[in-house]
């Protein structure tokens, strides 16, 4: 008997999460029951992902590297990988301000419902105020200088201190490539049987994935502010998932169309396991184990390219979180009622781009760095409150987009460096079809 593709599952997991989610909420103590016993299966999910996020991109980077064995194809590969993502970034920021700029969903907000969510958010704001304020007093380099970890070992501790891994992993990299062959050869079959490990434990992980997403989606439901919160945000939520359908739907499999000669049904269809779970998980972290192997396995992303190109993608390619932060800061502004000229919205354009590069080594990344481009066109701070009430289901829209960018430009450089072949065996899809 044929059973249902992982996707599918997935897809059936989210809806059934929402459905007893909502259901539950009808039932004195359901929300509870939901939190307590539901809830826990979605944070070990999550955590099972983080858990191998990290020794993942160590494995692979390294095997990645390794089998390069020559110093040219990795610049060359690197230039064209930052090229690509510093473009889809400002794609992306150019998309978000055109769409708020027609929209306008900032003088769509009533006076009571703006005194409400800055009443009720207030707290949640001031607290990405105080980090986002620490960061402003350090110089231009700094983003260079938190870069370099001091200690390789502290650096790999943390999830949020992924770019100082890829660093040193990088490093580590040429470093193997330099020495003679005989000598590293030890070193790479290690690193080899690492990597396989890793991928089988993410085959072992993505069993779990219904259960998984239906827990998260079920407890994201229940824990959603009040209705007529989000009807007065309607206008900015709409405004903000039309920017990244965009992207997601035609910006991205145009690129994929014309760079990599592949056509839009096939990329989507290969990616969109790891899209579901991106929107799951509101992680690109917590999704990387799962989208590597979907690029290389469904995509016919050569593994030379996945290793090196997705990891750097899952840290400073935030083409989701920029498009937001760019309709966010002109839904605020427009809300508290402050006009802002054309070389506040160039403004926006180069804070938003650097931000994305920069969010990945600081706490609850996309709303701290929000209040840095809000402050660098002078709206008051305090105006991010008003967002807060749809984050949650934003943030899971805008990292599927984070996602799916990643996927999209592996495929592309792959192409120029002649590594996109056909699909390998497709290990997760043999574990739930015939």
């Amino acid at each position: 008997m044929k059973k249902l593709g992982l996707h599918w599952q997935i897809l059936i997991g989210m809806i059934a999460g929402v459905v007893i989610g909502y259901a539950m909420l009808q039932i004195s103590g359901g929300s509870q029951f939901v939190k307590d016993w539901i809830k826990p299966f979605g944070t070990i999910f999550i955590r099972l992902l983080k858990l191998i996020a990290i020794p993942l991109i160590i494995a692979s980077l390294i095997k990645g590297i390794a089998d390069l064995r020559d110093i040219s194809k990795l610049s060359s590969m690197g230039l064209k990988t930052i090229g690509l993502y510093l473009a889809t970034t400002v794609i992306a920021i150019t998309i978000g301000l055109t769409l708020v700029n027609i929209v306008d969903p900032g003088n769509k907000i009533s006076q009571e419902n703006r005194t409400e969510l800055m009443a009720q958010f207030e707290g949640d704001a001031n607290k990405k105020i105080d980090v986002a304020a620490s960061t402003k007093g350090q110089g231009p380099l700094q983003a260079l200088v938190d870069m370099v970890p001091d200690n390789f070992i502290g650096a790999a501790t943390s999830n949020r201190n992924m770019l100082q891994v890829i660093f040193f992993v990088v490093f580590f990299g040429i470093g193997i490539v330099l020495i003679d062959e005989k000598k590293s050869a030890p070193v790479k079959a290690f690193f080899d049987g690492v990597n396989e490990v890793i991928l089988k434990m993410i085959d072992l992980i993505m069993l779990a994935s219904p259960i998984g997403v239906f827990a998260l989606l079920a407890s994201l439901v229940v824990e959603s502010p009040s209705a007529d919160v989000f009807i007065a945000l309607l206008w900015y939520a709409l405004t903000v998932v039309t920017g990244l359908a965009i992207m997601l739907l035609v910006v991205y499999p145009l690129m994929v169309k014309l760079i990599a000669k592949k056509d839009a049904g096939f990329f989507l269809k290969g990616i969109s396991p790891a899209q579901l779970l991106a929107f799951s998980t509101s992680s690109s972290a917590a999704t990387l184990p799962v989208t590597m192997e979907r690029v290389e396995e469904h995509l016919g992303v050569d593994s030379e390219v996945t290793s090196f190109v997705l990891p750097i993608g899952a840290t400073i390619n935030m083409d989701g979180t920029s498009l937001y932060q760019a309709v966010a800061a002109v839904f605020i502004a427009g809300a508290l009622g402050v006009d802002l000229t054309l070389t506040d919205q160039l403004t926006i354009v180069l804070t938003a781009g650097l931000a994305s590069i920069g969010s990945a080594a600081v706490p609850g990344a996309g709303m701290v760095m929000l209040v840095i481009v809000l402050g660098s066109i002078g709206v008051p701070e305090a105006g991010l409150a008003l967002i807060f009430a749809v984050d949650r289901p934003l943030d899971m829209c805008r990292t599927m987009v984070n996602v799916t960018g990643d996927a999209a430009v592996s495929m592309a450089v792959a192409k120029w460096q002649g590594l996109l072949g056909e699909p390998k065996e497709k290990k997760w899809d043999d574990h739930y079809t015939a």
